[in-house]
């Protein structure tokens, strides 16, 4: 019975870490191009514009799209399952927790997990799922794959943008820390490289989550 609940979580494991790393290198492409949503360059409207075309119509991105969808569905559904796979295998828990456990990132995964949802749920229903056709085009936007005005709309409002804030802050520290523990599930440990993987990590983070911060920030200031 052990061995079939360590086989069980393990695999369990690796479904998450493949996923996970699927969209954590997905995250680069998708911050670039929302850069340019601010005004980084004099023609900085026509080059967002250009690149959510070309990332719309292109084949091969509408494979890697569908590719992705998956792994994000992988990834929250196994992630659930491992969670609670856990907490039945354990129910009491260690008077003295352990090194691991005493790690704040791998301690609330499952709340900025959550955290993470949240901020999905919100961002396919804005953008995603108008997109797809599945949600009514918002009140003065001429066509659904026009996602400039809808930022610029939805980014208006400044309780919106304090919400993205909020939720972008505890999705960097679950970036953080499964960025790090993927490439250990997947048996990349090592004396040598672990070290360097979680410095990578942590720069990785910190500038993909404010990278993506400073998109609602720019647009809360604007609005101030």
């Amino acid at each position: 019975m052990r061995a079939k609940f360590h086989q069980s979580s393990l695999t369990k494991k690796l479904f998450v870490a493949a996923a996970g790393l699927f969209m954590i290198i997905f995250l680069p492409v998708h911050l670039i191009t929302n850069l340019f949503v601010l005004p980084i360059t004099p023609d900085h409207e026509q080059t967002f514009r250009k690149i959510t075309h070309f990332l719309g119509t292109f084949p091969l991105i509408k494979i890697i799209e569908v590719v992705l969808m998956a792994a994000i569905v992988i990834h929250i559904v196994y992630s659930v399952r491992l969670y609670f796979h856990n907490r039945r295998a354990r129910p009491i828990r260690y008077k003295k927790p352990g090194r691991s456990e005493r790690t704040p990132f791998s301690r609330f995964m499952i709340h900025t997990g959550i955290c993470l949802l949240l901020f999905l749920i919100i961002h396919f229903i804005n953008f995603y799922f108008v997109k797809q056709g599945l949600l009514p085009v918002p009140e003065g936007i001429e066509h659904k794959d026009d996602f400039y005005p809808m930022i610029y709309r939805l980014f208006g409002n400044k309780y919106y943008c304090i919400l993205y804030i909020i939720l972008l802050m505890p999705i960097g520290f679950h970036l953080d820390h499964a960025f790090q523990s993927a490439f250990q599930t997947l048996g990349l440990n090592h004396p040598v490289y672990t070290p360097i993987i979680k410095v990578v990590g942590d720069v990785f983070a910190v500038v993909i989550t404010l990278g993506f911060i400073a998109i609602p920030t720019y647009f809360l200031f604007l609005n101030l």
